[in-house]
C-alpha cells in the first residue's frame, strides 16, 4: 500500500494562497499538504495520477497520501530550485494578450491552445529541470502536448491558467512540471453514481459517455463559447507538433490493464472504495483506446 504521511498538528508555517482548497507550507516551505474537498476523491486521484504520470515518463509534481488533524490529503515536494520562482499561465498571457482576465480561473475564452503554445515555443523556455527529453520531445512545448495528452487519458478537466507555468530561476527558464491534477477520474462523484454508470439501464449514462462529456479550460479561439474537450484540447496541440503528438501516444500505447490496476491495488481502501476504484480504470481504459484509435486518424 501506498503510505499515508501523518503531518503534524503543529506543521503550517505559510498558507498557499494560490488556488481553492485549503493547503500550506511547512517544514521550511519544502512541503506543501493540500487537503481534499469535503466527500471527493480529490486525494487518491492525485497520488493516483501522479503515479500514471510515472507510467508514461512524464515530468510531474509528486505527491503523497497525508492527513493533518484528521483531514484527509496529499503531502508534495516543492519542485522550485532556491531563488527560483513559479510564473503561472495567467501573467504569461496577460503579456501579450490585451486585457486578459487573469483573475478568472474558468470560461476564459482568451485561453487558448494555440496562444499557450506559441509562448511555450519561445527557445529560451527550456524542458522541466530533471527530466531528460526523448526522441521527438525535446521543446518546452513538445512536453506541454504530453501533458494535454495525460489530461485527456485522465479526464483532468483542471489545467487553467493558474495549473500550468514556468519556473524561473536566475540561470534559466524551465517548463515546470505538471501538477494539481486533482479533478480527475471522476473524484467529484458519488458511489451511487458510479455504480451506475458502470452498469448502466440507459446508454446514456454510460461511463463512455461520461467521458465524452469532460470539458478541459481550454478554447480553439477566443470567439468561441463553449471551451475544448481535454481530447480535442490535445488534438490541437497535437496538430502544431505532430512529432510530439505521435511520441506520446507511444508512450501511452505501452501502458498495459495491469500497470494501471497495480497503482489503484496500492490505494489503502480507507481512501478509495472498490466502485470509485472500479469506474477510475474503466475510464483509463476507455480514454486510452480513444486516443490511440484517433490517432489513425491524425497521421
Amino acid at each position: 500500500m501506498f503510505p499515508i504521511v501523518k503531518v503534524p498538528d503543529q506543521a503550517r508555517d505559510y498558507l498557499e494562497p494560490v488556488g481553492t482548497k485549503e493547503k500550506f507550507w511547512f517544514l521550511g516551505q519544502t512541503l506543501l499538504f493540500k487537503e481534499g474537498r469535503p466527500n471527493t476523491g480529490d486525494d487518491w486521484s492525485e497520488k493516483a495520477a501522479s503515479e500514471l504520470c510515472e507510467l508514461l515518463g512524464l515530468p510531474h509534481a509528486k505527491y503523497d497520501l497525508a492527513i493533518w488533524k484528521g483531514r484527509k490529503g496529499v503531502v508534495s515536494t516543492t519542485f522550485l530550485p532556491p531563488d527560483a520562482r513559479l510564473e503561472l499561465g495567467n501573467e504569461l498571457l496577460a503579456k501579450v494578450v490585451a486585457k486578459y482576465p487573469r483573475t478568472k480561473r474558468f470560461g476564459v475564452a482568451q485561453h487558448t491552445v494555440g496562444r499557450v503554445m506559441a509562448v511555450l515555443r519561445n527557445r529560451r523556455i527550456m524542458v522541466p529541470i530533471g527530466w531528460t527529453a526523448f526522441a521527438n520531445v525535446e521543446t518546452a512545448a513538445d512536453v506541454f502536448v504530453g501533458y494535454l495528452m495525460f489530461d485527456a487519458w485522465i479526464a483532468n478537466q483542471d489545467r487553467h491558467h493558474e495549473n500550468w507555468g514556468l519556473v524561473v530561476a536566475p540561470e534559466a527558464t524551465h517548463l515546470a512540471p505538471s501538477y494539481d491534477h486533482a479533478s480527475s477520474l471522476g473524484s467529484g462523484e458519488t458511489d451511487s453514481d458510479r455504480e451506475d454508470r458502470l452498469s448502466p439501464s440507459d446508454t446514456r449514462r454510460s461511463v463512455d459517455r461520461y467521458v465524452e462529456r469532460a470539458v478541459s479550460a481550454f478554447y480553439l479561439s477566443s470567439s468561441r463559447k463553449k471551451p475544448l474537450s481535454p481530447l480535442r484540447a490535445f488534438f490541437a496541440a497535437g496538430y502544431l507538433r505532430p512529432q510530439a503528438r505521435d511520441a506520446w501516444l507511444e508512450r501511452l500505447r505501452q501502458v498495459s490493464s495491469s500497470d494501471v490496476n497495480s497503482i489503484f491495488e496500492q490505494i489503502p481502501p480507507e481512501r478509495i472504495s472498490p466502485v470509485a476504484k472500479r469506474f477510475a480504470q474503466s475510464m483509463l481504459q476507455i480514454n486510452q483506446e480513444r486516443l490511440l484509435t484517433l490517432q489513425g486518424a491524425w497521421t
